[in-house]
């Protein structure tokens, strides 16, 4: 069995990583091929550094662009490498564009797709990732699920079952593997004065939120409303889009602290010591949920119901004054919550899996 893992941005590698390390001990025949989504330093080449991860074999260094840009180049890209390499089977992780020519390319190439997380489901067409997701999700041979309501979304959209696998979510095998490794670090803690649960985090970058003025304003507006209701620190890393789109929009935000992007040992730490995290992100709603830390997120629909079912997360939205509202309810609540994703032994699953199917 031959396996290719196609990555391209920071939360595939993140949580591609145990199923690459195992792959790696197991001496199994695979090789990883970048697209290069992400492509600068801390967004990109420091995870592999910190996860003690192989450098990938091949980097098509596709870059920035818009969704046809970007998806074009690393369909061709990918094409290439697969009709030279002709691996067994594909793995792909999440919603992304690499994560769409990836698997694209690949089942034109009549190769085996596999989708790590496969049936997530926001119900926002408006969403990039929505399309790219349901698109991966129709075109897979192996769907591993993270959970059985993902499953039951594959099945209403009349996806075979026998192509379904529950396995729990790789995400908790990753931050199991390394918040300890984490904590023992206090690097961003000190260089930012900070200790446990007197700051919260924020992450905001997407499309909807970001490339929008009015919307982004409102956030902005909103962490204003609470800092001075709360009086902590509000520390947010801020991705080089949102970056670039509050320069240009002229957005000044006071009582925030704006950092740059951080390696995701130092951003996991930020998030086990936070007093709540407010994000627009799903990979963070999951990691707040598994750390048992409060998450506001900052959308009116979420791909990671499960969060908001166990108490650990609430939507807001944009608009400030309910932002604030739902800070003050996510801070009453005890953090007593289960965790809905899996014992960390999904990537185990998943390679046991392939090795079932591949051989058959």
């Amino acid at each position: 069995m031959k396996i290719a893992v196609i990555l391209g941005t920071r939360p595939e590698i993140i949580k591609l990583s145990p199923i690459i390390e195992r792959l790696e001990k197991g001496k199994y025949d695979y090789f990883i091929l970048h697209s290069g989504q992400h492509y600068s330093h801390n967004m990109d080449e420091v995870f592999f550094t910190q996860l003690n991860l192989p450098r990938p074999k091949y980097n098509l260094k596709a870059g920035s662009g818009s969704h046809a840009e970007e998806t074009a180049k690393i369909l061709i890209g990918v094409e290439k490498i697969l009709k030279a390499e002709r691996p067994d089977v594909i793995l792909v992780e999440g919603d992304t564009n690499t994560v769409l020519a990836g698997a694209l390319a690949a089942v034109k190439l009549l190769i085996k797709v596999g989708h790590v997380e496969a049936g997530l489901r926001s119900f926002n067409r408006e969403m990039p990732e929505e399309i790219n997701r349901i698109i991966t999700d129709h075109i897979s041979d192996y769907l591993f699920a993270p959970t059985n309501k993902a499953k039951e979304n594959l099945l209403r959209e009349g996806i075979n079952k026998r192509r379904i696998y529950v396995t729990g979510n790789t995400i908790v095998d990753a931050v199991l593997r390394n918040k300890d490794i984490a904590l023992k670090k206090r690097d961003i803690l000190k260089r930012l004065r900070l200790s446990k649960d007197s700051y919260f985090l924020v992450t905001v970058h997407r499309q909807e939120n970001v490339d929008r003025k009015d919307r982004f304003s409102n956030i902005l507006k909103g962490l204003e409303l609470i800092s001075k209701e709360f009086g902590f620190p509000i520390i947010y890393p801020i991705h080089p889009r949102a970056k670039r789109r509050m320069k240009e929009y002229g957005l000044r935000p006071k009582e925030i602290t704006i950092i740059d992007p951080l390696d995701y040992l130092n951003f996991l730490q930020l998030e086990s010591n936070a007093r709540l995290i407010l994000t627009d992100s799903g990979g963070v709603q999951e990691e707040a949920c598994i750390l048992k830390v409060p998450c506001v997120t900052l959308r009116y629909d979420t791909e990671r119901p499960e969060t908001i079912e166990v108490n650990a997360n609430v939507l807001a939205g944009i608009e400030p004054k309910n932002i604030l509202k739902k800070v003050r309810l996510m801070l009453e609540r005890k953090r007593e919550w289960s965790n809905p994703f899996g014992d960390g032994k999904a990537s185990e699953r998943i390679i046991r899996i392939l090795e079932r199917v591949i051989d058959h």
